[in-house]
């Protein structure tokens, strides 16, 4: 009876969590703007249904309970139909438009019969929101039955762009119904659809021809747009899709259509990166489009949309790295980075009172008793915890060189003070590279190793923020610092296991740090975390291992501990980016190990997959597509094999003879 009424309790939180995150869609694209907003209030209409079901003590049969998880099911589809309606393409919505709507009306019947199977009128529920259920599901028996009429004209007109080679010949006021019908007119618009289009390649893992042809759409119109209004700020130099870096033409010999790599591009203007940086969500811009785009008032991330916690640009200098590479192998040239006009680290704005509190500090740091080096650094702590100003002034006053001194100190307070103002001061971004030239990663490896709890968690924090650059992630690994991250990982409480994740996770991005992670004894402790009752270290722990299990090592050490009925598990029963870590781990311990094939089938692993491969995410559904191509290769091998033996078998023998 517990596990029947848990069982009813976590398939309607996970319904009313999936129409929560609906809600959060407020605006739907054009084309589809009607029936998607329509849906998604329908949606919202029911929530107080399945809430009453879940706090009612009153039993449910199985085919109420079988309803409610297809209507799970569906609504996970929902849930990614409309978050594409808002934050899609708005020029593939209005392209494919009969293709979308033919899914959208699909995913309405689907949820309409599920309704349908829930026999609400026979729960127990208020009369009020029977008759809000019975509104809802004439609504979507209506919806099936009301065809909204397609803008004939917007398609006619974007096909006509669609197909156009020669952009002199395009008529300015077809661009401008386009552009306005598509709400594509304006800087933040075109922005948007260039990153949209930049998911849909990210989630195809290439760059087909259809894309290509929208990319170019979405040129014009951006031209157009400029012509019009020509204050809008733009980049100046167009990147063509087909001719390689800037314009130049490919090496003779080498494929007419040159594609730039995705990970190459800049997601806001889709061309290749002169001078990429990070920001603060870990993604990478080219620096002129994302100054740009802050300096305009946003605060959140154009490609993920989390809010930025800071306006701090890090150079990525292995990225740089590899697009001159690439360019080199290539035959174009490489991209010129910008001259040095860009002013250079701002002097702090901190008032001459408070630079004289930040000497008087280092004063008591460099000079001071033990006590009062201790309360010097609690000080500096807090002081740059406060702003950015004070983290620029602190840094420039010298302070860094201190307190990493102060990290092999015996008060463990002093020590924790010191590894705490580190953290804060690396939240400036030109602060990481001091730091690291300080010498302070051995110095916060060893409060990892030795310091109290929370000064173990800021140490792991700080390793955290300073692995953000790329070249860092060597040095941090090589100074020792994955084996305690790994202890910390295993023993911490729910935040030091936490700081540990987030940082061992960004350090196994390198492929050296992998393999000490492994030898460090990650596989086991992530596998523990993983079958906790309590869940706490599920995301975390699938992520890590899908990097890891890239490895040979990791892939040995995975397959040695049992994880495969786990991984099923997942599969069947997680959340839509947990199913997707997990098949990436699957999908590299099948790789030439059959016998994980056959084991992975006898736990049920197909009739999971066959549902990822339709409802799961865009990286879930073709990881889930990989490994059911696996499975009937060797379903197909096994019966091969199988025919060959009985054929064998009924061979005559010498003694028949």
């Amino acid at each position: 009876m517990e596990d029947e009424k848990g069982g009813k309790e976590l398939v309607l939180k996970e319904i009313i969590a999936k129409i929560n995150e609906i809600s959060l869609f407020t605006v739907y694209r054009p084309t589809v703007k009607k029936e998607y907003s329509n849906l998604a209030r329908r949606l919202k209409l029911l929530i107080p249904m399945f809430e009453e079901i879940k706090e009612s003590d009153h039993p449910l049969s199985n085919d109420v309970v079988s309803s409610l998880v297809d209507f799970s099911r569906f609504v996970s589809v929902a849930l990614d139909l409309l978050r594409f309606g808002s934050n899609g393409s708005k020029i593939f919505l209005a392209l494919e438009r009969e293709q979308v709507m033919a899914k959208f009306h699909e995913v309405t019947s689907n949820l309409e019969q599920a309704l349908d199977g829930i026999s609400y009128e026979n729960l127990d529920i208020s009369d009020e929101v029977k008759e809000q259920v019975e509104l809802v599901i004439s609504q979507f028996k209506r919806a099936k039955e009301r065809v909204e009429a397609p803008d004939n004209e917007l398609y006619e007109d974007l096909l006509t762009l669609y197909e156009s080679s020669n952009d002199a010949t395009v008529d300015p006021s077809l661009l401008r119904r386009v552009g306005e019908k598509l709400q594509l007119l304006k800087l933040d618009d075109l922005t948007q659809e260039s990153v949209a289009l930049t998911e849909m390649i990210a989630s195809n893992g290439e760059l087909d021809e259809k894309i290509e042809k929208m990319y170019n759409l979405l040129r014009k119109v951006k031209g157009f747009a400029q012509t019009e209004n020509p204050d809008m700020e733009s980049s100046t130099e167009e990147t063509s899709l087909s001719t390689g870096c800037s314009g130049q033409t490919p090496a003779v010999g080498r494929s007419k259509s040159l594609i730039i790599p995705d990970d190459f591009r800049c997601p806001i203007s889709l061309e290749l990166m002169k001078d990429p940086v990070i920001v603060s969500s870990g993604q990478t811009y080219e620096r002129s489009c994302i100054e740009k785009w802050i300096a305009a008032g946003h605060n959140t991330c154009p490609k993920t949309q989390q809010t930025l916690q800071n306006s701090s640009l890090t150079p990525n200098y292995v990225l740089r790295s590899l697009i001159a590479q690439w360019c080199e192998a290539n035959g174009v040239d490489p991209p010129m980075r910008p001259g040095p006009t860009r002013p250079s680290r701002s002097p702090s704005a901190c008032s001459l009172a408070e630079r004289s509190k930040i000497e008087e500090l280092l004063q008591k740091l460099h000079y001071g008793n033990p006590e009062d080096q201790r309360a010097a650094a609690g000080e500096i702590r807090l002081l740059a915890k406060r702003n950015a100003d004070n983290r620029v002034a602190i840094a420039e006053a010298g302070a860094i060189p201190l307190l990493v001194g102060l990290l092999s100190t015996a008060d463990s307070r002093t020590q924790e003070h010191a590894v705490t103002a580190l953290l804060n001061l690396s939240i400036c971004d030109d602060n990481k590279g001091s730091i690291i030239n300080s010498g302070a990663v051995p110095g916060i490896v060893h409060v990892l190793k030795k310091g109290s709890m929370e000064a173990r968690e800021n140490a792991a924090a700080t390793l955290f923020s300073l692995s953000v650059v790329d070249e860092n992630k060597a040095t941090i690994g090589s100074s020792g610092a994955i084996s305690p991250l790994v202890l910390l990982l295993s023993e911490g409480n729910q935040r030091g296991k936490k700081d540990a994740a987030t940082a061992l996770f960004n350090l196994c991005i390198y492929q050296g740090n992998k393999g000490r992670a492994i030898r460090a004894g990650i596989v086991p402790i992530l596998m523990r975390l993983l079958t906790e009752t309590s869940g706490a270290m599920l995301d975390e722990s699938l992520a890590i291992l899908a990097i890891i299990s890239s490895h040979p090592d990791g892939k040995a050490a995975i397959g040695s501990a049992d994880a495969l009925p786990v991984l099923v598990e997942v599969i069947g029963n997680g959340s839509p980016r947990n199913k997707e870590n997990a098949a990436a781990v699957l999908v590299h311990l099948c790789s030439g190990d059959s016998s994980y094939l056959a084991a992975a089938q006898e736990l049920g692993i197909t009739a999971y997959l066959l549902e990822m491969a339709q409802t799961g995410t865009e990286r879930g559904r073709r990881k889930a597509q990989q490994l059911l191509e696996r499975i009937n290769r060797y379903t197909e091998q096994q019966k091969q094999v199988l025919v060959t033996v009985e054929a064998e078998g009924h061979e005559p023998t010498v003694a028949d003879s």
